[in-house]
């Protein structure tokens, strides 16, 4: 992941990736490989899954929280999902580290 700091383990007792920045969780896969699941702002999650539900879910645990779980088994259009991991990031990220994706 070209992210700053980026680093990917396994979550929990998993073995699915996960993705963390300074050990902040901001994307996470499922063991099957056909969710992703990633932190998200206000609003965006009830956005997503009321324009796509076919691609877009509310999951378990963390969807209380405002993350967003992703169906990777369908069509996505892939740029738009490199932009909502990146806006994951920021959101966890340190400032220093989030500012280096704007210059």
């Amino acid at each position: 992941m070209s992210l700053p700091e980026a680093t990917e383990k396994p979550f929990g007792g998993h073995t699915a990736p996960s993705f963390r920045v300074r050990d902040k969780l901001f994307a996470m896969t499922s063991e099957d490989g056909l969710t992703l699941t990633f932190k998200a702002g206000p609003g965006v999650q009830d956005a997503l899954v009321a324009e796509a539900p076919e691609r877009f879910f509310v999951p378990k645990y963390v969807g209380v929280k405002g993350w967003v779980g992703a169906r990777l088994d369908v069509d996505h259009d892939w740029d738009e999902m490199a932009e909502l991991i990146e806006d994951s990031y920021r959101l966890v990220a340190p400032k220093r580290l989030a500012n280096l994706l704007d210059n």
